[in-house]
Parts: structure tokens; sequence; C-alpha cells
């Protein structure tokens, strides 16, 4: 539950001669981007309802009031912070300035956000905080990820898009009707999509709507329907430009590392929009993470973790957890056991093995690296692929391990030397 405060009478009167001074009318968009409220939360303040305290400072402060000469002091009540079932994450640590670089572009008309990194670097755990504040500032949000969807989703674009779409009213708990817009064959499915986005989802309230996509790469084996999913995203986008209803539509596409696969340079979502790459945590941060598990730690106890696994997020997560639930676990006793089956990355490391076996070249590529005491070169298909993996990074036009525990797990595994 949030406090939620609403304007008094003579309160109104105090902003409305202060919005007058701006030469701002009632409903400016510069008024609600500056306070960072939707359209919506604006004319719920001048109808005197009820909205977030701290959506009405910011209303207040952006024509220069002082918010406690304006808010109703007679009444004052709780409403809840989520109209939807979204929860912050628990153990989240900020990498400034991402997330206000996050925030501020979904709340300019019609943008689009592309969030990328390797596997278990923290995307959806951003998404997820960005999605709470924009809820509580009064936007819609149809949150997926590809990992919801079937084998036979990916066999037909028609299948693809219907499943979106009925995905995407589930989301926004508005009844499908999707029969009622989709032409059979006649229109194709792209036509059909974009219709009902734009004659139904977009006008079922006037709140802006953000459509999120996790794991989109989970696309890109399937070349037959990709190419023409990923241009109606980039027709989406450019929509907006010249179409004042598309304006309400923001785009955050989640993917692990670079794409590899051939796309229109114009008809891509992927080289448009504001790109988000998420770096390891900083010593600090991973500190940060550690108090978040109760644990007062110092800097040379940060120090010998990250030398073993560096800034990993997930990596860090389970050295946490698992100190914070075995506190009779020494560092040293962890750090002993992390590269080996034994150790608290036992299934991780196994299940990364098992995948580089799929592949005799990825095994071969991945043992370079992890005998070489230098970043080594590769071709760049191999590389983006143990990138994907969260196996290297890449260093210039080489690639490294990502840490040391996959350098010494890996190095007893894969055998050393050639």
């Amino acid at each position: 539950m949030a406090d939620s405060v609403r304007a008094s009478k003579q309160g109104l009167k105090i902003v409305d001669q202060a919005r007058a001074k701006k030469r701002w009318n009632k409903q400016a968009s510069i008024w609600h981007d500056t306070a960072f409220v939707s359209l919506s939360t604006l004319k719920r303040f001048w109808e005197r309802k009820p909205i977030l305290e701290e959506s009405f400072i910011n209303i207040c402060k952006s024509v220069e009031v002082n918010w406690k000469e304006v808010v109703d002091k007679e009444e004052k009540q709780d409403i809840p912070i989520l109209p939807l079932p979204l929860l912050a994450p628990e153990f989240y640590v900020e990498r400034p300035p991402i997330e206000s670089v996050c925030y501020k572009t979904l709340w300019q008309d019609g943008s689009l956000l592309r969030i990328k990194a390797p596997r278990q670097m923290g995307k959806t755990l951003l998404l997820d905080k960005l999605l709470v504040k924009l809820v509580m500032s009064g936007f819609r949000i149809v949150n997926l990820s590809f990992k919801l969807a079937e084998r036979n989703h990916f066999t037909r674009l028609d299948k693809l898009l219907r499943w979106l779409c009925i995905m995407a009213a589930r989301e926004l708990q508005i009844p499908s009707q999707l029969d009622d817009y989709w032409d059979g064959e006649g229109a194709g499915s792209k036509a059909n999509c974009t219709a009902y986005w734009e004659e139904y989802l977009l006008l079922a309230d006037e709140s802006p709507l953000v459509l999120a996509l996790d794991d989109v790469d989970l696309l890109f084996p399937y070349s037959e329907i990709y190419e023409d999913f990923f241009a109606l995203l980039r027709f989406w986008h450019e929509r907006a430009k010249n179409r004042q209803l598309w304006q309400k539509l923001r785009l955050v596409v989640a993917y692990s590392t670079e794409i590899y696969i051939p796309l229109n340079i114009d008809q891509s979502p992927f080289n448009v929009g504001v790109p988000i790459e998420l770096p390891e945590f900083t010593a600090s941060q991973v500190q940060n993470l550690a108090k978040l598990h109760g644990l007062d730690w110092g800097m040379i106890q940060v120090e010998k973790l990250m030398a073993m696994v560096g800034g990993h997020p997930f990596l860090l997560e389970q050295a946490f957890i698992h100190l914070e639930n075995y506190p009779e676990t020494t560092l040293s006793a962890l750090l002993n056991n992390a590269p080996t089956e034994t150790g608290i990355y036992g299934d991780h490391l196994r299940q990364h093995l098992l995948e580089l076996r799929e592949n005799q070249e990825l095994v071969l590529a991945f043992k370079k690296v992890v005998n070489a005491n230098n970043p080594v070169q590769l071709d760049p298909i191999l590389a983006y692929r143990l990138n994907r993996m969260g196996l290297v990074k890449l260093c210039d036009n080489g690639v490294e391990p990502r840490c040391q525990l996959d350098r010494l797990y890996f190095r007893s595994y894969l055998g050393e030397g050639e």
C-alpha cells in the first residue's frame, strides 16, 4: 500500500495561477513530461481525485509550488501501489545511470528501448524494476517473455501474432475480442495485428501502454518468422512519428548480446531507439548486494569473491544466498570448492558444459580461450555464441573467460593445451 493524496479546492487555485504564469494549459505535454506523470494522472489531479503522493509532489514542483499548500489535509488514504500483480525485485542493485536513462526514455512518446546483455546479467530484473515504477505512474503494461510461447507459436507468423495479441489482452485484464479484428488470410497477419492494437488495445484507455518483450533472441532460430515480426515492431515504432495514437505505445525489447541475423536495415528494430548494455557490478555495487542479504562485508571480502566470479550478478547472488542460509560456511571454503562438482556452482557449470558439448566447434574454441593467458581471437559467430551463453567477455577484437570460475572449471573438463 502507498499514500495517496488529492488537491484541495484552494490548492487547485494556487496551482492554476502558477501554471498560467508559465503559459501552460491544464493538460500541457511539457507539464506531465516534466513531472514524470501520465496525462491521465494529471487529469485526476485537476479532478481532485486521489493520486500517488510522489506524482502529486512532482506536479506541484513542476510549476514551482509547494505541494503542502496544495494538498487536501483533511483527506489522506491508502491505495494499492500496483493495479497489476507486479512486484518490485527484492534484491535489486542499481547501476547508475542506466535506470534513469531507461525511465526517461520510456516517458517519451513512441519510444523504443533495447536492453541487451549475456544471460543472467539482470535484464529481466531491470525490466521488472522499470515496469513497477511505470505502473505506479499510471502506465499500462504488457510484459511478455517468449519463454511463455510454445514451439508451435514459432511455426507461422500468424500464430505468433495471435499469441501476442491474446497475451496482451490478458496482461491488460480486458476481453480478447481478437476474432472481431482478425480478417483471416485476407488482410494478412501483420495488418490484422496492427489493426487490433490500433483499434482496440491502444484505444482501450487513454494512458500510455508499454509493450515489454523479454527473451526476443528465442526467435532468432526461426528465419521464417523473425524478419516479419521484427519489421512489424519497427513499423509500429515509426508510426508514432505521424500517428498521435501510436505515440502512446512504448516498446522495450530485451535480448542476449548482439544480433547475428540478416535483417533489412530499414526494417530492423535493433538499430533505432535507445540501446542499453548491462555491465558487470562494480565492487561497491557488490558490497550493496551483500548488504541486501544481511552480510556486513568489507572490501577485502568483496574483492576475494570478485576474483573468482567477477561482477556477474547471478554468480554473486548465488554466493550471497548460500552464505546467508549457511552462516557456518566461510568465504574461503566456498571459494575453494567453487570450480568443482561439489561447489555451489556445480549445476550452473554442468549446464554450460552440456551446451558446449552439443557443438564441437564451440568446445574447441572455448578450450583455446580458457587455456590462454591473454585474449584470444575467434570467429565472430563463435565469439557471439560464447558471449551469449555468458562464458566469455569481449576485449577489443578478442575474448577471454568471463571469470576465473569458468577458466578453472573448464580447463579441468576440456583439458589443457591444444
